[in-house]
This record gives C-alpha cells, sequence and structure tokens, in this order.
C-alpha cells in the first residue's frame, strides 16, 4: 500500500485547511468551531491553496502569530477550544499548523452571535452553519445519545405495532420477542410511567407512524442511461421497514445489472457485473450506519453504464478517518439497531463490513471500490476501471470541493463566474432559515412535495408560483426531467449556482 502523502500535498477537505495568512474577521474562528464540532482538523499557515504553493511564515513572525492565533480562539470560541500549535519545516520554509481536536463540550460557537446563531459545522471542505437540527444532533453527541434511542413522544403505544418485526425476527432467529423484551432491546423506555416507543422502534415498525415521522427513512433506486442522471431507465421507491429494505433493494439491482456466464472444464459459471455479496454489504451498512436525524434525505442506489453507487446521508462519524475504513475499527452511530441488525444476520462482526466488501472484490479484478464522502453524506462506489484505475466522480451526492475543477459531471453546468448573495436569489416571501433548507433539501434531488414540507406551506398551486418558479428562473433549481416538466416522476436538484448561494450563506 503507498505512503499516504504529506498533509501539505493533500486537498482540502473536512479535516485539513490551508491559509496563506491571517483571514480577517471570523473566517478562522468558524474554521476553529467547524473542526471542534466535528472530527478535528488541522489549519495551517503559509501555503497558498489556489494554486497549491507553499509561501511559508517568516521566522520573526512565526510567534507572534501563534499568540495572536492563540488569543483569537481564546476571546471568540466558545466553550473553550485549546489547540496544539506547532512549526512544520517544509521547502526549506516554515508552516505554522494549528491542529484542533474533536470536541467534547458541543456545540461549540462563536461567542459574539451565540449558540443558535453561531454554531459551524464542516461540509466537504466549507463551514456552515448549523441546522436547528444538526445543534440537537451535537448535543446528543456530548451526552453521548444515540438519535435512535430517543422516545417518540408523540405515538400513543395502543396505536403502535411491531407485529411484523416480531414475526420476522421470529424466522430469523428463531426467539420470540415478548413485550417485556422490548425494552431490554431498546425499543421501548418507561418515562413518567408511561411506557414510550423509540425512534428505533419506528423505524422497524410497519406502522403509518414511520412514514409519518420519517418520510424520507427509504432507499431511492435508479437506473440511468449512460454516465450521468439526465434519464432515467428505470427507478423504484422502497418504503419497507429499514430492516426489511435490502432484500428488496437487491432485486432492484440484479434486474438492472447484466448476468454473464462462461463455460469451464466441468459446468457453466453464472457470474454478475458486480459481486452481489459486496453490494448487499454495503446496502445493510448504508441502512444502519446513517443518519435518521437529517431530514430531506434519503438512501440512494444509483446505477450507471460505468458504475454502480450507493449514497447514504451522514458523513462518517466524527472519530472515524476514512482511511482507517477497512482495518477492523467500528462506531456505531445507532446502538439501538445495531445488535437488532446482527441478530437479524444483517451485518456480522462489527466493523468487518468493508473487509468483506473487498474479499468478495477480489474475483472482480475489473472493479474498484471507492469510499468517499461527499457533501454531508458517504458514498461506497463500485466503478468499473478504465486504463488501469477509476476515479470517483460527482453523482447523486455533492462532490467534495476539490473535485470541483471543472463543469459538473452531471449537469454539465459551469460554475457561475460572478455568485450571487442569498438575499439576491430568495424570493421575499420565503424566511432565510426555510429558504436555506430548501436548498439543503435539494442537494440529492427532492420532489415537490418534500420541498413543500420543509417551507410548511400545503398550497402546491401558490407555492409553484411564489417560491418554486422564483427558484427555477434564478437557477438555483433545476428540474431532474426538464423535458417533461409536469411528470409525475418530477423532482428538483440544486445547481451548481444553488451550490454557491449555499456557501455565501455563511457571509451574509
Amino acid at each position: 500500500m503507498n505512503a499516504p502523502k504529506p498533509f501539505w500535498d493533500q486537498p482540502e477537505s473536512r479535516r485539513l485547511e490551508f491559509k496563506e495568512t491571517l483571514p480577517k474577521g471570523d473566517q478562522l474562528a468558524k474554521t476553529v468551531v467547524a473542526f471542534a464540532n466535528g472530527g478535528g482538523g488541522k489549519i495551517v499557515f503559509g501555503v497558498k491553496n489556489e494554486p497549491r504553493e507553499i509561501v511559508g511564515i517568516r521566522e520573526d513572525r512565526l510567534f507572534a502569530l501563534e499568540e495572536l492565533i492563540s488569543s483569537l480562539i481564546f476571546d471568540r470560541c466558545a466553550p473553550t477550544i485549546i489547540p496544539e500549535i506547532y512549526i512544520q519545516a517544509v521547502e526549506g520554509k516554515n508552516l505554522l499548523v494549528v491542529e484542533i481536536f474533536p470536541g467534547s463540550q458541543k456545540p461549540y460557537y462563536l461567542k459574539s452571535k451565540g449558540k443558535h446563531k453561531g454554531a459551524y459545522i464542516r461540509i466537504g471542505s466549507s463551514n456552515r452553519l448549523a441546522s436547528h437540527e444538526m445543534l440537537e444532533a451535537l448535543e446528543r453527541q456530548r451526552r453521548k445519545i444515540s438519535f435512535d434511542a430517543i422516545s417518540a413522544y408523540d405515538i400513543i403505544q395502543d396505536a403502535f405495532d411491531l407485529g411484523r418485526f416480531k414475526e420476522d425476527y421470529r424466522k430469523a432467529t428463531g426467539r420470540k420477542i415478548h413485550d417485556n423484551h422490548l425494552k431490554n432491546m431498546g425499543l421501548f423506555i418507561v418515562e413518567q410511567d408511561q411506557l414510550w416507543p423509540t425512534n428505533a422502534a419506528v423505524l422497524l415498525s410497519d406502522s403509518p407512524a414511520r412514514k409519518r415521522l420519517f418520510p424520507y427513512a427509504k432507499i431511492e433506486c435508479a437506473r440511468f442511461k449512460g454516465t450521468d442522471t439526465k434519464v432515467f431507465l428505470d427507478q423504484a421507491s422502497i418504503d419497507e421497514p429499514i430492516y426489511a429494505a435490502v432484500e428488496p433493494c437487491l432485486s432492484f439491482i440484479k434486474k438492472n445489472i447484466a448476468l454473464g456466464s462462461r463455460i469451464t472444464e466441468v459446468y457453466r459459471e453464472d457470474r454478475w457485473e458486480y459481486p452481489l455479496e459486496a453490494i448487499r454489504e454495503a446496502i445493510a451498512n448504508a441502512i444502519i450506519h446513517r443518519d435518521y436525524s437529517m431530514l430531506g434525505s434519503d438512501i440512494k442506489v444509483a446505477i450507471f453504464d460505468d458504475m454502480l453507487e450507493i449514497t447514504s446521508p451522514g458523513p462518517l462519524p466524527d472519530t472515524l478517518p476514512l482511511e482507517e475504513l477497512g482495518t477492523g475499527r467500528s462506531e456505531i452511530r445507532n446502538r439501538v439497531l445495531a445488535p437488532i441488525f446482527k441478530d437479524l444476520k444483517l451485518i456480522e462482526a462489527w466493523g468487518t463490513g468493508i473487509q468483506r466488501m473487498r474479499s468478495e472484490l477480489a474475483s472482480y479484478p475489473e472493479i474498484e471500490l471507492i469510499l468517499r464522502e461527499a457533501g454531508y453524506s458517504f458514498q461506497v462506489q463500485f466503478h468499473r476501471k478504465e486504463k488501469g484505475r477509476a476515479k470517483p466522480r460527482t453523482t447523486t451526492g455533492q462532490p467534495p470541493d476539490n473535485l470541483r475543477t471543472g463543469p459538473d459531471e452531471v449537469t454539465r453546468e459551469v460554475r457561475p463566474k460572478s455568485v450571487p448573495s442569498p438575499s439576491q436569489v430568495r424570493p421575499k416571501s420565503v424566511p432565510s432559515f426555510v429558504f436555506f433548507a430548501m436548498l439543503d433539501t435539494a442537494r440529492d434531488q427532492a420532489s415537490i412535495e418534500d420541498l413543500m414540507k420543509v417551507a410548511g406551506q400545503t398550497n402546491r398551486t401558490r407555492f409553484r408560483k411564489s417560491v418554486l418558479r422564483p427558484l427555477l428562473d434564478a437557477n438555483v433549481l433545476a428540474m431532474t426531467i426538464p423535458d417533461k416538466p409536469k411528470s409525475s416522476k418530477q423532482k428538483y436538484r440544486l445547481t451548481n449556482k444553488g451550490r454557491e448561494v449555499l456557501r455565501a450563506r455563511n457571509n451574509e
């Protein structure tokens, strides 16, 4: 295995940022806060990023800059963040590295703006203002509570049924679940003498409550023509209890990939275009490790001519760097659901999923496994190699910023030369926080119903005229099927201009 590049040769990312000089205003403090709210990171001073050039810091300024940075972080960030600052010599020049570690007192925020308007998170190589849902997630991290263990207080116990799950569990394990077992499994909890289902129980149920509380706890599958998302050849929406979604998803994939045969000396051997067991593992991992607290995002399975891609909402856990995937290390996001999935044999030993995928790929030398964080999601790509090695490309998820070096590979849109401020394209009738929530929802494609729900509107005609049409006219959103604007399958996606507007919100 090749040795990793030194950090000064790596692209900016979720855990790395370069600065030629100390930025003005709160830009440094925003990055520090975002790193502390995430998996930590390094801010390297003395490096010009675009184009990459090591300019260094003058020796007589190093210690003064170190003191200034320490004071700025202490004065502007809360709770207290203690960085590690050190000098790194590269190519005969001195760099100043500010290393921020994952914080234990999340959420961190700018003192001047307070927790609700000054907390930032890291998405790709940019800092984003944390939404209300993200703030709640940071609070749960501090308290070490997983989202699936929280009570669903607006569900009446008598109107909630886990009958299908109990029967399927009995068939899979040979063990019958009695009501008193549900509490031990974390599916019900007692509070104030009342028995409440947890979010995990809702996700496992076949109850209408699941579709009401978690309308995005589903898998959207699509087979596209060619290597982009312009033309659908087939699609399906799998809206089953989450434990029952793997097989229907796999059935869709088998319907849309090739099954070949070859004759050996003794018998005929059938072989799928992609390794099905590796794909099954990737789907199960996407279901069990996704962030169910994220509104507006579902799991996506996309099949192209050159690859099969699975996108799961939510980045890797903050304590699990991308380079440590497949080493046997495991971080469980959904702590109630994970043991149940293990009982159902949907997952095996902890930390072995990536290893099993790679093992299955040993007999598929023409397929390469690519793991990547794409925006605020995680992608697994089974990519056909061309000329030796496959490269990750932008598809259903938002691309990492370091891959955006030209036209977007999905939309073929050119990056805007001048970026309007959010207030220039936001419809006057739409509050700022609603506007940004709609754009966030449309990152991976969204239906008009999805957008209306985020906007809190129920009149489709009024919403289309006063909100959706202005966003389309401003080229912030675009139709997925522009040739058939009234198609029942029509959805809306964020354009490159829309992504730039989202970036600009931090400076609005």
